[in-house]
């Protein structure tokens, strides 16, 4: 379909429980809080820093930003998972050498070893889960959600042929980067 098409096409009533936006994100904080309630209850540990546990396993050391991209947490909420973290004893913080402004965050042995009981408790989560779908229906799902991720990751204003700002309207993404550190690294001072 192309822009034109949006335009001239007859617009339907919005319904919100139809929205696709909508309906992820209603799905993804159900998932999360279903999955949150097993770890929380058992080893005491939010969403957030589970959340951070498992990016640093998976992809090793990394800063507050790079685990904010990769996380889905605003910077909010990886300051307090970090903080909440780093006083638990699950993540070390130390100054990246190459470049002071920056903390490096890495797993702890005791957030590994957290880390290892709370992984396959996530996997029998997701294994269960997805009892509700077809192996056909699940392999659709995959390609679907990188194709929809992809197209959203794509997506910018001004290059949104459908959406009709005005050049006072649109205001760039602030750059969360230097915030991020320099509000960790606060913190270590």
């Amino acid at each position: 379909m192309s822009s034109s098409d949006l335009r001239e096409s007859p617009r339907k009533p919005f319904v919100l429980e139809d929205f696709l936006p909508y309906r992820l994100a209603k799905l993804s904080t159900t998932v999360s809080r279903s999955l949150a309630r097993l770890y929380e209850n058992r080893f005491g540990v939010s969403m957030g820093e589970w959340r951070l546990l498992a990016n640093l396993a998976q992809f090793g050391p990394q800063s507050a930003n790079a685990l904010s991209d990769r996380s889905a947490m605003d910077k909010v909420q990886i300051s307090r998972a970090v903080a909440k973290a780093v006083a638990n004893g699950f993540i070390a913080r130390t100054i990246d050498h190459r470049d002071r402004r920056r903390s490096v965050l890495s797993l702890t042995n005791k957030g590994q070893d957290l880390y290892n009981h709370i992984a396959p408790i996530a996997q029998d989560f997701e294994d269960f889960l997805l009892t509700a779908l077809q192996p056909q229906e699940l392999q659709m799902l995959h390609l679907l959600l990188d194709r929809l991720l992809e197209a959203a990751q794509s997506v910018s204003v001004e290059r949104m042929p459908f959406a009709q700002y005005s050049d006072d309207e649109i205001e760039s993404e602030p750059d969360l980067e230097m915030d991020i550190e320099t509000e960790i690294n606060a913190e270590i001072s």
